[in-house]
């Protein structure tokens, strides 16, 4: 690995998370084939737009491996009550087949959830590199 790649990291491109509903849950979560990640978020939160640039980033990161997910629960607030979601941001954790793994309330950075997803829903060895 080059120095300038160590020092930076990889560039990877930005993506839009999957934006979850509670007509699409289901299928993107529940039945999904892959690990998912979703980010419980609302309006008018601070901690939530902080967190929507590492959202963006890990959804570009994982393209393919991770669906990585945004739900508005101002929009379906019977789902995040549901799911037992009592602030925001909460990310969640899921395995393939939604199989529920962890969660996380509050702000967390970029390296604690990619350690999360590389680790722990993908199985990588922590030595190595995603």
């Amino acid at each position: 690995m080059g120095l300038i790649k160590r020092i930076f990291g990889e560039r990877v491109p930005d993506r839009q998370p999957v934006h979850l509903t509670s007509a699409n849950f289901n299928e993107e979560v529940l039945q999904s084939d892959v690990p998912v990640v979703i980010d419980f978020w609302g309006p008018g939160c601070g901690p939530c737009k902080q967190l929507e640039a590492v959202i963006m980033k890990l959804a570009g990161k994982y393209e393919g491996r991770v669906k990585v997910c945004e739900f508005n629960v101002r929009e379906a607030p019977h789902v995040a009550l549901r799911l037992g979601i009592q602030g925001t941001p909460t990310v969640v954790y899921y395995k393939p087949k939604g199989v529920l793994h962890d969660r996380v309330s509050g702000f967390r950075g970029r390296i604690f959830h990619e350690q999360v997803i590389d680790h722990e829903l993908l199985g990588l060895d922590p030595g190595a590199q995603a």
